[in-house]
């Protein structure tokens, strides 16, 4: 087959346009072309007023040698690469030693699943709870029910990304096209099968519950096993320090694990386990993360700011966006986790503690918009002189924003024209605020650093010359976002092993190493594929 790329058609165009784009662009006649299948399709809306689709096709022809000859020299004409995944490895007939797999999120799913389904019949421990009783922890929560440590918006299978607006999406290089492996198993478990060619897709909540319960079985019947509730309090190791290597588990309950090769697939706020590690010599460092706070605005003025006329056409959905902006003071502020038609909802994971996130359900048909407006942070300026010393900040502003909340996990929120004119808020406008379990207006420069009030209040308005409106006075803000990404990273070598901790596998997001369910799950595929190449079986 032919691959075919940029190909451009109005938004609403007939049926029969895209094959007659096809036939002009190849220059062949309707009885040549056997078969189209779009591999990809986007859209162009800069122009608001004339959006076009973008598509990329897959094309089968009847004289496919003299047409690559025909557009050697074009970009846009080339065959269609075999995105087939092929597996590294097979387990041997009898299995010694069985591999470890500590975290059921995205990371932690696929590469179960693919240690799974190459044989090796992997032990899955999650400390949270199976996908459904979280769910009713927090659902819960959000209701003013308590908040379960182990079990909510960051603890659990799935996750942190099942409640999220679960994208599909990301900027992570994907040469193996393992990204493509992830996106057909997903549509396996029951994920709308245009996730496979939208250029921005995504699932939403509601269906994450089910297709990762689907995954988790096929797990199980692939031999693996899964405990719940279960969580790593120490690794025991053999070896002196900078020649250490994993000899097995200790558990919460008070079990022993005996294993030799461990993928560690927690998410970004393990942070008890983050200090496990440190306290036992695995080699962890800070890296770079943003604090800031959740914006809201009507989604239909994000709608008609980006789209126009067309604002409501099926094909586009809801309209996201993306901005960032550089400060004169040295910050830059962006946007982050933009939630089109969707909720802030109340993820801490602590007592004590209030800490804000986005999510949609696949409809994305709630009034408000949502994103993270957040400000880059750095260790070596903003907290210097220890590797867990950003989990320390991410703690002071959430124990901040818990009790500016008023000390009940109600939020901090704050209206955008009264934090532009550095006021408190008194009562809301036209945009009512969704985080759950409530939000308790004051002022938002009270629970976070100066430097990230400051760089806030110059980009808020530099946005709204992009998006007009975004700087509205009666828009939402609220407080705080913290859990961006990891505050750490666990360092590993090209192996995909700990650089001094040999068996373990640091993997995924809060080892540092991506940035949401499509990358998670791509890490979780490279991290199986390193251990099945050195399966110790002895």
């Amino acid at each position: 087959m032919l691959r075919l790329t940029d190909i451009k058609l109005p938004l609403n165009h007939d049926e029969s346009a895209l094959s007659e784009a096809i036939l002009a662009k190849l220059g062949i006649a309707a009885d040549q072309l056997t078969e189209i299948s779009v591999f990809k399709r986007g859209y162009d809306a800069r122009n608001n007023k004339d959006i076009q689709l973008i598509y990329t096709v897959d094309v089968a022809v009847n004289n496919e040698a003299i047409l690559l000859e025909k557009f050697d020299r074009d970009p846009q004409v080339r065959v269609t690469p075999d995105m087939t995944y092929k597996f590294v490895a097979q387990a041997p007939e009898n299995m010694n030693n069985r591999p470890v797999v500590v975290g059921l999120g995205p990371c932690g799913i696929f590469a179960a699943l693919i240690l799974a389904q190459m044989g090796y019949k992997p032990i899955v421990l999650e400390r949270g709870k199976a996908v459904r009783e979280r769910t009713k922890d927090t659902f819960g929560f959000w209701r003013k029910q308590p908040l379960n440590p182990e079990s909510n918006v960051q603890f659990g299978e799935g996750g942190a990304g099942t409640f999220s607006d679960g994208k599909l999406y990301s900027q992570v290089k994907d040469r193996k096209h393992y990204g493509r492996k992830v996106l057909k198993e997903f549509v396996d478990a029951g994920a709308p099968e245009e996730i496979l060619y939208v250029s921005k897709p995504h699932i939403g909540t509601f269906k994450l519950v089910s297709m990762v319960e689907k995954m988790r079985q096929q797990i199980i019947d692939l031999g693996g096993e899964i405990r719940f509730s279960t969580r790593v309090e120490k690794l025991d190791m053999d070896g002196t320090d900078g020649e250490l290597s994993v000899k097995g588990l200790h558990l919460n309950d008070g079990g022993y694990l005996a294993c030799k090769q461990v993928i560690l697939a927690l998410g970004h706020s393990a942070r008890d386990t983050f200090e496990n590690l440190y306290e036992q010599g695995v080699y962890i460092e800070a890296k770079p993360f943003s604090i800031g706070f959740r914006i809201e605005h009507e989604q239909s003025m994000i709608d008609q700011c980006r789209f126009g006329d067309n604002a409501g056409n099926p094909i586009l959905g809801a309209a996201d966006y993306k901005l960032v902006h550089h400060c004169k003071n040295g910050r830059t502020v962006y946007s982050f986790c933009m939630c089109p038609g969707g909720t802030v909802v109340a993820a801490a994971s602590e007592p004590g503690r209030v800490v804000t996130n986005g999510m949609s359900q696949y409809s994305r048909h709630e009034r408000n918009a949502n994103s993270a407006i957040v400000v880059g942070i750095t260790p070596e300026e903003d907290y210097p002189g220890h590797p867990l010393a950003g989990i320390a900040l991410q703690r002071s502003l959430e124990e901040l924003a818990y009790k500016a909340g008023g000390e009940n996990y109600n939020a901090p929120g704050q209206l955008i024209g009264d934090f532009l004119a550095g006021k408190p808020s008194s009562e809301l406008g036209e945009v009512t605020p969704s985080y759950t379990p409530g939000v308790t207006l004051t002022d938002l420069s009270k629970v976070v650093p100066d430097y990230v009030t400051a760089a806030i209040r110059e980009a808020i308005p530099a946005f709204d010359r992009q998006i007009k409106g975004f700087a509205k006075a009666e828009g939402t803000l609220t407080g705080v976002e913290t859990r961006t990404s990891s505050p750490v990273c666990i360092k590993r070598g090209k192996d995909y092993q700990s650089i001094n901790v040999k068996g373990l596998f640091p993997a995924g997001e809060g080892a540092g190493y991506a940035g949401g369910i499509w990358s998670a799950g791509i890490d979780g595929i490279r991290v199986a594929e390193a251990l099945a190449e050195v399966f110790d079986n002895a």
